[in-house]
């Protein structure tokens, strides 16, 4: 199968380097000092047990006309970074391409073929002016929600944390052939890759944490840990979640996890920073409308009131603005 995989971060480099290594035909779309390490070297992969392997069977290129026409597109950018790309992307399509979004948060297809009165509607938080819609048409699109954990460490060097499971699934819920021909290519590069037949309810299992716990990090510079074994930190974080579980709920979502299992979760994995807390650290655009802002955009949707979710994401919102007018970075420092 003929992949271009579009990024080569920390999600995008794991996943297309392990399909490589698998024997898929893997083409990156890359950029800047990515791009000339992978032309040189392949992609390594470093593992938790010392181990390494490195696709050096792969092709990078900047040029999407270069890379011509393919059988799947991996999306692997963040949800704020599709649009950059967006344009370009039909020259990768030929009939039958399928398209598959590893963003978090709220998808911008979120509503297509979903049935009812909100079917076709664009999610303004995520596709303000619906190009994305137009470019990435749904009919192409299958599901993805992404649970590994990986972290780019260096120009075509990526560290696997934990985690190998990324669920599929058809926007309208059917068990298609190219799902299942997709899913049997994950599942040969290493990956667990089951199909769901409603993939917006994992979608939304993801999201019920990472909605809360990000820009609660992200404002406090606290990690998972310190946010759950703190009581007013816990306390918001779950107000978070049961406002978003009332939002799912009008959409016809139920959670197969309770909250509380949700959140003991989230403290198990310990002193871990989120991923929009690394984004502030570093002086990069956090993740906010795909995690956060889309959810209170479905809440007006549904006439859910949602107070706590739209206090934070007025405050993560301003910190943003102000990072990016100072073209600053937010760090805890010892005094």
């Amino acid at each position: 199968m003929k992949i271009a995989i579009i990024g080569a971060g920390a999600i995008g480099g794991y996943v297309g380097a392990k399909l490589a290594l698998a024997g898929e035909d893997v083409t990156f779309l890359v950029r800047g000092e990515n791009l000339r390490a992978i032309r040189e070297h392949g992609v390594c992969l470093q593992y938790a047990d010392g181990s390494e392997q490195v696709a050096r069977n792969v092709r990078a290129t900047d040029d999407y006309g270069e890379a011509g026409p393919q059988d799947l597109v991996i999306l692997a950018t963040k949800a704020h970074q599709v649009a950059a790309v967006a344009e370009q992307l039909p020259r990768l399509f030929h009939a039958d391409t399928a398209v598959v979004t590893m963003q978090n948060g709220i998808p911008f297809w979120y509503f297509h073929k979903t049935g009812g009165v909100l079917e076709g509607s664009p999610v303004r938080s995520v596709d303000s002016d619906g190009e994305l819609a137009r470019r990435i048409p749904p009919e192409r699109v299958i599901g993805c929600v992404v649970y590994p954990a990986s972290e780019l460490v260096a120009p075509g060097v990526v560290r696997h944390v934990e985690g190998d499971r990324f669920p599929l699934g058809e926007l309208d819920g059917s068990e298609s052939e190219r799902v299942q021909r997709i899913a049997a290519a994950f599942t040969r590069a290493g990956f667990k890759a089951p199909v769901l037949t409603d993939i917006r309810a994992e979608i939304w299992l993801k999201l019920w944490g990472n909605l809360s716990f990000n820009p609660i990090s992200g404002l406090t510079h606290a990690t998972l840990l310190d946010i759950c074994q703190d009581p007013l930190g816990r306390g918001l974080a779950a107000d978070m979640m049961r406002e978003a579980q009332a939002v799912a709920g009008k959409l016809g979502i139920t959670f197969r996890v309770p909250l509380d299992k949700r959140i003991a979760g989230a403290e198990k994995v310990g002193r871990h920073k989120t991923s929009m807390l690394q984004d502030i650290e570093a002086g990069r655009a956090p993740e906010i409308d795909a995690l956060v802002g889309s959810v209170a955009e479905l809440a007006r949707l549904t006439d859910t009131p949602t107070p706590h979710i739209d206090a934070v994401y007025a405050l993560v919102k301003l910190l943003a603005k102000n990072m990016e007018a100072s073209g600053g970075r937010v760090r805890l420092q010892a005094a």
